[in-house]
């Protein structure tokens, strides 16, 4: 991810996020990635893009053996370490690129976590090549992303009917199949917005990166607000009815159990009981252009609202 635009949001970023992440993170995304994580007492814990390494430090104080941080952005390690040594946690922070994680060790960890990081990496495939090559077999990658389906950064807007007996939401999208690059504002102060480069990507091209990668799904959850976002976010109880997150658990299978045949055909039965057939491995669509923004869950909770 571009270096500039985080370290200019830096302090911006951990006096929202302090110890327990702002109203987006705690009342929306953090429980549910949090409940697919589970207990890490006795693990080895990596968090891909820490930010301000909140929930590194909280893995730390809940007992994993080790909790290591790492992120492109020094301005947001040196706030890290700032918080930890004021209530020292035990946790570590490393500067890194993502996609290359070159000062840690293969096979190292147990666990790694990506929350709400890798749609804003380049090179998302990298990142997630890296990860498997420091998770040992049968560790775990669980991340947050922005849901491709439902958030697509300035293509997509929400739509509010208000007939006479009640108000109708749906969800406005275009161009979800085509990967495409945006500059993503958030809004700092009445006066200044700063920008972030953004990805957009269709779901099977996250899936093609795990797989090709030797990664399994074994955990798939769409966040719902939990009461508080409701309350105080104008989008809150929108999410009741549309996702605008995604949370994946993988795990990295061992080399030697990921020779799996594929059908030359996948049966799909239909629901008045009709049966068709199609082949499988078909062209892929979407191009290799980039992009992502506004108009969604993640920018505002960009813009403080």
């Amino acid at each position: 991810m571009s270096k500039e635009g985080w370290n200019t949001l830096a302090a911006w970023r951990d006096s929202r996020m302090g110890e327990r992440g702002d109203l987006w993170h705690r009342a929306i995304i953090d429980p549910t990635l949090l409940s697919l994580v589970g207990p890490v007492r006795g693990l080895r814990v990596l968090d891909v893009g820490c930010g301000n390494g909140y929930l590194t430090r909280r893995w730390a104080r809940e007992g994993a053996r080790e909790s290591v941080g790492v992120d492109a952005s020094e301005a947001s390690l040196r706030l890290a370490r700032r918080r930890d040594r004021k209530h020292p946690s035990g946790a570590r922070f490393v500067r890194q690129d993502a996609a290359a994680l070159s000062a840690l060790k293969d096979e190292h960890f147990d666990l790694a976590v990506a929350h709400m990081s890798l749609m804003d990496i380049e090179d998302a495939e990298g990142a997630v090549r890296a990860v498997g090559r420091v998770l040992r077999p049968g560790g775990r990658f669980v991340f947050s992303i922005g849901h491709p389906c439902f958030d697509i950064d300035l293509r997509s807007k929400w739509v509010i009917e208000r007939p006479s007996n009640g108000d109708t939401v749906f969800r406005m999208i275009a161009g979800y199949r085509v990967e495409h690059a945006v500059q993503v504002p958030w809004k700092i102060s009445e006066m200044e917005t700063a920008y972030t480069q953004g990805y957009h990507r269709p779901l099977p091209t996250y899936f093609r990166y795990l797989r090709t990668n030797g990664f399994a799904v074994v955990g798939l959850e769409e966040p719902s607000p939990l009461p508080e976002a409701v309350a105080k976010s104008p989008q809150g109880a929108y999410m009741l009815e549309i996702p605008l997150h995604l949370v994946v658990d993988a795990v990295r299978v061992p080399p030697d159990a990921r020779s799996v045949r594929r059908p030359k055909s996948i049966r799909i039965r239909g629901s008045q009981s009709s049966e068709r057939t199609r082949a499988a491995g078909g062209p892929r669509s979407g191009s290799h252009g980039r992009t992502r923004g506004t108009g969604s869950g993640r920018p505002s909770s960009r813009t403080g609202s």
